[in-house]
């Protein structure tokens, strides 16, 4: 059987093994991406995340061959500033790293002097396609994403990332606010991104966390109603749905056209979404005979 990740899944989950919860070692998550970007559903694996500091460290040296061509997001533990050191590593390894993704502002800081620096540094960032700017979701909100807005329509590639979960409750944000920024950018034309807590496809409580956890088919489906144009309170319901069939209602019509706005979300495990999706229709799975 041919199977083929649709147009509207495609780069939707990054690899993000070495990060926790799955904590895999940098080895060890190489050799699993290097296969999952052979399976059959390579289309739906972004690059592999990598810290900034574990790059700087050269510890990707010695277990990439220059030929393979490897594609990596860069994540910007060291900070804004020293992002350029650890892109510097890259090159005599034939890395490149498709992505940057940096926090600008820890929770309750102003976010725009972090943007302005990152801005400062998007020329020393060769190669990068997009910039990820990491916003919290409190003080300074819609500053950060007018800033952000307007310096993409003056051609630089940044976008915005947010946090959907982590070891607190207030790392969680409400379907409300979750749905208010999918609009916000949607109002901006503003890609986004996302991380932390999309464990599963739909809405659902984690038994070992105790937290409710958003579901990637819930954004999914809400972006889409954020990209038809619907209002804060729809998008809302979708983030809420606990029952997938809404869901499914608004992505199979589209399974064919690109995903608008969301540009995906990491994941330390490839397989956990993907079975998700096959479980759900929205990928046929099975293998080329």
């Amino acid at each position: 059987m041919s199977t083929q990740v649709p147009a509207l899944l495609t780069g939707l989950v990054d690899d993000a093994a070495v990060f926790p919860p799955g904590s895999a070692t940098l080895h060890d998550a190489l050799a699993a991406h290097r296969q999952h970007r052979a399976a059959w559903y390579a289309d739906l694996v972004g690059p592999l995340l990598v810290p900034a500091s574990t790059v700087a460290a050269g510890e990707l040296s010695g277990l990439v061959d220059g030929g393979e061509g490897l594609v990596i997001g860069l994540i910007g533990d060291t900070g804004v500033g020293r992002l350029p050191l650890a892109l510097s590593f890259l090159a005599p390894d034939g890395v490149t790293a498709r992505q940057v993704e940096v926090a600008v502002a820890k929770r309750g800081e102003d976010p725009l002097p972090g943007i302005a620096e990152l801005l400062r540094l998007t020329d020393a960032l060769p190669g990068v396609e997009t910039v990820y700017a990491e916003l919290p979701l409190t003080f300074g909100l819609t500053g950060a994403l007018d800033a952000i807005a307007a310096a993409r329509a003056d051609g630089v590639p940044i976008a915005a990332k947010f946090r959907t979960g982590g070891l607190a409750a207030e790392l969680f944000p409400t379907p409300a606010e979750l749905a208010a920024v999918i609009c916000a950018c949607r109002d901006r034309d503003l890609p986004f991104k996302l991380t932390a807590g999309l464990h599963q496809a739909v809405r659902h409580l984690d038994p070992e966390t105790g937290f409710t956890h958003h579901g990637y088919a819930n954004v999914l489906a809400a972006t889409l109603a954020a990209a038809d144009g619907e209002g804060v309170a729809r998008v809302g319901e979708l983030l809420t749905a606990l029952d997938p069939r809404p869901l499914l209602e608004r992505a199979t019509t589209r399974l064919h056209l690109p995903r608008p706005l969301w540009v995906g979300f990491g994941s330390c495990s490839i397989l956990e979404p993907l079975t998700d999706l096959i479980r759900l229709g929205l990928v046929n799975g099975g293998y080329d005979a």
